[in-house]
């Protein structure tokens, strides 16, 4: 059990799966994160970004440009719930027809 509370801990939340997702095909900006990840606000969005990256599943790297370029991707670790996600991404389309009929 206390692996699953671990892993649960890890992705909790109503964002944090869905920012995995989006950075799964390529890294990407503050703001191109807040467009594909609708309805985040930017405070909640900042605040998982640095839950994410404590738990080593993004990276965030600054470019020495002006203004600052600061770009997230995922690591290795966040790569490894692919399978995961692959698979609630499937879950959710079967449940969703099953459910809205769509």
């Amino acid at each position: 059990m206390l692996s699953i509370r671990d892993a649960l801990e890890a992705v909790e939340g109503r964002w944090k799966l869905l920012i995995l997702y989006a950075l799964s095909e390529n890294p990407k900006r503050f703001k191109q994160l807040a467009r594909e990840v609708s309805g985040i606000t930017d405070k909640t969005l900042s605040k998982e970004l640095k839950s994410l990256e404590l738990n080593k599943l993004i990276r965030r790297d600054v470019y020495n440009t002006f203004p600052p370029t600061v770009e997230y991707s995922i690591t290795p670790h966040g790569l490894s719930l692919e399978k995961v996600l692959d698979e609630l991404h499937y879950w959710g389309l079967t449940h969703r027809r099953e459910v809205i009929g769509k």
